[in-house]
């Protein structure tokens, strides 16, 4: 069996300690702040999570850029150079044409490397449920699974993957375009906070609203008991936020008093989905028998 590289990018806000325990490669999106470009490595060594979230409450203009055609071709070309193929899970082709342009560059390699294998995947995912696929991924290829089990071990997961979210800031979400100036403005003063997730197709949906940000918690948790997969105390579950870590305490107490969940891993989201959500977004990750 060829030897094979699990690749992903750094939407699954996957941390470098986790990037080394899973031995992945990531190949980092950039964004714009302030006029300045920053690179989006899992160490976070251009701007630490702190400090961006304090900038995006702040009001500070923050756009994204997806992984270029050229700068794939850079990172995939060392590892086929070496003998080794690769399974690439890819940020959600809903949200950016980081897919699109992993396909390309894969399409274009093929020439330079006909006997090697890149499968790319669109994880129709974000986040940390992204991060979630590539654990999984990673789990399977280290049982000695074959580069296609894995991509079709992955593949069959993918509907299974949930992702649900809530959001503390409306006046962010109303900067980036989602919701108009007066749902702003008379959520805030009502103290609602939306419930969202991502849907079968990969975007991000919004399905329900919740008064405060303790009931939006409790509710993606009840979503949890609906839809996840049993036993859920076996689950690893993954947690995204933004500077948040009272809500991260809140619904990781409220997990393992209701489902007995003890493998909690809870990061920071990064500044892709984190500068269209602003402070207070928590995302919660899980399997389910559907999202």
């Amino acid at each position: 069996m060829r030897e094979y590289i699990i690749m992903t990018d750094s939407c699954a806000d996957l941390t470098a300690a986790e990037v080394s325990e899973l031995g992945i490669v990531v190949a980092p999106l950039s964004y714009v702040m302030d006029d300045t470009t920053y690179v989006n490595y899992p160490d976070h060594s251009e701007l630490e999570p702190e400090e961006f979230f304090r900038r995006v409450g702040a009001g500070a203009a923050c756009s994204t850029s997806a992984v270029s055609v050229g700068s794939f071709a850079d990172m995939m070309r060392p590892i086929l150079a070496e003998g080794k193929d690769i399974l690439y899970i890819a940020f959600s082709s809903a949200l950016s044409t980081t897919y699109q342009s992993a396909c390309i560059a894969a399409d274009d390699l093929r020439e330079e490397f006909p006997d090697a294998r890149m499968e790319v995947i669109d994880s129709l995912s974000a986040s940390r449920g992204q991060g979630l696929l590539v654990h999984y991924a990673v789990w399977e290829k280290n049982k000695g699974k074959t580069l296609d089990e894995v991509a079709a071990f992955t593949r069959e997961l993918i509907p299974h993957n949930c992702h649900w979210f809530t959001v503390a800031d409306l006046n962010q979400l109303k900067r980036g375009g989602r919701i108009s100036a007066a749902t702003a403005l008379v959520g805030t003063m009502l103290n609602i906070k939306p419930v969202l997730h991502v849907s079968d197709e990969g975007k991000l949906e919004s399905v329900s609203k919740s008064r405060g940000i303790k009931a939006a918690l409790t509710e993606l948790v009840n979503q949890m008991e609906q839809t996840g997969k049993a036993p859920l105390a076996d689950q690893t579950v993954l947690i995204c936020h933004a500077h948040c870590q009272d809500n991260v305490d809140f619904i990781s107490k409220l997990m393992r008093e209701r489902f007995g969940v003890t493998d909690i891993r809870a990061e920071y989201i990064g500044p892709v989905i984190g500068s269209h959500t602003g402070l207070g977004t928590l995302g919660l990750f899980f399997i389910g028998e559907h999202r």
